[in-house]
């Protein structure tokens, strides 16, 4: 027995001396070695900076100053793996066992570099064996035999994150603390992220049931949640090695501005009725190239609800291709303020009728959010100052440059096909080519220009441009051509059946049978010489300007008589010149004095050759009608008084 005792205490004073030896042996000769076996273990350089701290029983653990792991051979030439500081601990009883257990893994201000190309990750180590020969031919379980790997505990402060795939950066995070835990090979592992934005924090929450699986390239479950400034994100659903995922999506936010500056784009802003407040759920499908899409898609945009499909291409800006459908959607105060957006009215409002157009800046930078095509029908659209009735709209975005197709849209009661088109790649120009049919004139020109004495159905078509970066200077720039034509309609105002003489009161109307007329427009101001009315018995021509940019009218209406009117009537041209809202309607009376006089004129003349025909009938003793039947009687008479001098000449009778 005393034999036995003394062997046991000759191994205590062996393993204490090989103990003692590796805590008295220098930093870096123990540094060393840790790397050697690495490097034989994972086929990676280890490189450990300062002092190394050991630890042997329970946790074989090293505590080291300034670290980096080497990358896998195939990727960069940065490292997988660097920091300030690092402290890793290893299960001590699992290693007998066979198992890989790490108890801890502590790293300040890390750099870790994630990279996947053609499927292969460089997170994935192997031994730096010898490749065996061509005649070897060990079995699979034979090469490879693992024990079990956990990890209880991984904790990264103040890191930097960076993912590669394929060559391309997909993200560079910084100021990142992240945690991990997977403490059994059946249990889920669980991963913690925060990361600093501007606005405040960017939680993200992890789980993946079954890491071994997902490890090997198989598709797994994952569940996700991801918090930010103004809103959240949730996924629930499968996803596999390569980044690919299949399942539901879900996005809140409260402030969908504040959360789009958490991730970068600061100073976007979100017009309201597009989502302001946001909730979007779907079903998605991701790829690794970088697209989504999204199916049986329903969207809360503050007051507006949208269903339908969607395919996203994530790239800078996104590329997105989607059809929609909504009942009546409000995007009346597009334009209000953000801080407007939960009540009543914005602090942008119309201007007056008679105050010009608005001088504010408009805010065009939501054509740069998004490039693609967007179709969308809807019960009703509304937009300031405008109601569209059932539509089929398509948008289409490229590079800050938007074009809206009319399939068509219900407008003021009609029906408008075409396309307006929105450009700010150099500044903000406006313009459209539009043809209607069946609009009502009253509802289109009190809307557009504060002008309701026009009432009607009518078609046309209509070519314009304008460029500025306010209401007021695009339309006083504007340019364009087009024409019109109405049936029967009524003009308020005046009535050109009283100033033609004949209707007794017709209540300060006019009704015409039709009105037809084209228009060009220069810097602003449209131009007609052609505008032709038909009434029952006469026709009114007009001609003149309307200066949309300074918001007046000068404008002449001559009607013509088609019949005599019993001599009652008297052609009276009319006048319309001022401001819009309230011109003056009046008679021309320069155009009737003109008239008058020459009608006057020849009023005096026939009197005056009447009575000289009525004063030569009496000297020649007949009767006189015109000039030719004086001029014959004259010669008549000289003749009979020439043959009487010759009788008494001759002493005739």
């Amino acid at each position: 027995m005393k034999w036995l005792l003394r062997i046991l205490f000759l191994f205590v004073v062996a393993f204490g001396l090989v103990i003692g030896a590796l805590l008295l042996m220098p930093g870096d000769k123990l540094a060393a070695i840790l790397a050697e076996q690495v490097k034989s273990e994972t086929g990676r350089e280890l490189k450990l900076t300062g002092d190394v701290n050991l630890s042997f029983w329970p946790v074989l653990g090293m505590e080291t100053g300034p670290v980096t792991f080497g990358n896998a051979p195939w990727a960069s030439s940065e490292p997988m793996l660097s920091a300030e500081s690092l402290a890793v601990g290893v299960d001590a009883a699992g290693l007998w066992n066979g198992d890989f257990r790490i108890r801890r893994v502590f790293a300040d201000q890390p750099t870790l570099r994630l990279e996947l190309s053609d499927g292969r990750g460089n997170w994935e180590m192997s031994a730096a064996s010898s490749q065996p020969s061509s005649g070897s031919s060990a079995a699979p379980s034979e090469a490879s035999a693992q024990g079990v790997v956990t990890l209880d505990r991984l904790e990264l402060t103040n890191a930097r994150l960076i993912y590669t795939e394929n060559g391309a950066t997909k993200f560079d995070f910084s100021n990142v603390d992240l945690s991990a835990s997977w403490p059994d090979p059946a249990a889920p592992l669980i991963m913690e992220a925060r990361m600093a934005v501007p606005g405040g924090k960017v939680n993200v929450d992890l789980r993946i049931p079954d890491l071994p699986a997902y490890a090997s390239g198989a598709v797994t479950p994952l569940e996700l949640a991801l918090t930010a400034p103004g809103g959240e994100f949730g996924f629930d659903g499968r996803v596999n090695l390569a980044g690919e995922m299949d399942g539901n999506l879900e996005v809140k936010t409260k402030d969908t501005e504040k959360m789009l500056a958490a991730f970068g784009q600061a100073g976007v802003g979100v017009p309201l009725g597009l989502g302001r407040v946001a909730d979007v759920s779907g079903h998605m499908t991701y790829t690794k190239e970088g697209r989504a899409s999204l199916r049986n898609l329903v969207a809360q945009l503050d007051h507006n609800r949208f269903t339908g499909e969607a395919d996203i291409e994530i790239s800078d800006p996104p590329k997105i291709t989607a059809r929609l459908k909504g009942g009546d959607i409000d995007l009346s105060r597009y334009n209000d303020a953000p801080a407007t957006a939960g009540g009543g009215s914005g602090t942008a409002s119309a201007s007056a009728p008679d105050s010009g157009w608005s001088t504010d800046p408009i805010d065009a930078s939501a054509l740069a959010l998004a490039n693609g095509e967007i179709r969308l029908t809807a019960s009703s659209i509304a937009v300031p100052e405008i109601t569209l009735g059932p539509s089929d709209l398509a948008l289409s975005l490229d590079r800050s440059r938007a074009v809206l197709q009319m399939n068509p849209a219900t407008l003021f009661a009609g029906q408008v096909t075409g396309q307006v088109v929105a450009n700010n790649r150099n500044g903000l120009s406006v313009g459209g080519k539009l043809n209607a049919q069946g609009i009502d004139l009253q509802q289109a020109l009190s809307t557009l220009a504060g002008v309701d004495r026009l009432t009607g159905s009518g078609s046309g078509d209509f070519e314009f441009l304008g460029v500025g970066q306010t209401e007021d200077q695009i339309m006083r720039s504007l340019s364009g051509k087009g024409g019109l034509n109405v049936g029967q309609g009524v003009i308020s105002g005046f009535d050109l059946d009283r100033l033609m003489g004949r209707g007794k009161d017709a209540g300060g109307t006019t009704v015409f049978n039709s009105l037809t007329a084209s228009f060009n427009i220069d810097q602003g101001i449209l131009t007609n010489n052609d505008l032709l009315m038909s009434l029952d018995n006469f026709r009114a021509d007009g001609t003149g300007q309307v200066n949309i940019g300074a918001r007046t009218i000068d404008y002449l209406f001559t009607p013509v008589a088609l019949r005599a009117n019993s001599g009652q009537g008297l052609a009276v041209p009319v006048r319309i010149v001022g401001p819009w809202s309230d011109p003056s309607i009046k008679p021309d009376l320069s155009k009737v004095i003109e008239a008058a006089a020459e009608g006057k004129l020849k009023d005096i003349e026939d009197d005056a050759k009447q009575k000289v025909l009525e004063k030569v009938s009496d000297e020649l003793g007949t009767v006189v009608t015109d000039s030719e039947s004086a001029e014959d009687a004259l010669k008549n008479k000289l003749e009979e008084e020439a043959k009487k001098g010759l009788l008494k000449l001759l002493g005739g009778n």
